[in-house]
């Protein structure tokens, strides 16, 4: 990946709307070398996908939770089940496994707390191997799906830079 790719990678975290040809300006590149580019991004996983960023608030999912997870045991079987079925759960925006304690951490999204209070309970709780949740209301958003870091290329071995 070179400072072109980057650059590329760069305008399309902020807008996944540009055409190529826009693109391809403001990299300067003709079309058709950014083109390949782009899709060799795509081709090998460096670019994930593209999406609309949607305001919740606006679906009636104002209520944003962030679900600290333990678990009474973490055998292979039970982390397994644990993460499939909290993958069915709809209003789970995002799930990460943690070093340390607690094992999880989820955010949640849903209408209000009464609708949090059911999900947590009838949903949350009954997944394979939870000790305890710890819920955290999120008061609002600071930072929130910003682009990633600029970093340049990695330093050649034996070097620091």
């Amino acid at each position: 990946m070179d400072a072109i790719d980057r650059k590329i990678i760069a305008l399309l975290e902020v807008d996944g709307r540009l055409t190529v040809t826009e693109l391809a300006q403001r990299v300067g590149l003709s079309a058709a070398p950014c083109h390949r580019r782009l899709r060799e991004l795509e081709r090998t996983g460096v670019i994930k996908g593209y999406r609309a960023v949607v305001d919740a608030a606006s679906l009636g999912l104002g209520f944003e939770v962030l679900v600290s997870v333990t678990m009474d045991r973490e055998d292979a079987g039970t982390i397994d089940g644990f993460e499939r079925g909290l993958a069915e759960i709809a209003e789970v925006r995002t799930a990460e496994r943690l070093f340390g304690d607690p094992d999880y951490l989820v955010r949640v999204v849903t209408a209000d707390i009464a609708a949090y209070q059911r999900l947590r309970d009838q949903k949350l709780a009954a997944l394979p191997g939870v000790q305890r949740l710890t819920s955290t209301i999120v008061m609002k958003s600071v930072v929130d799906d910003r682009p990633y870091p600029r970093l340049g290329p990695p330093a050649p071995l034996g070097r620091s830079r």
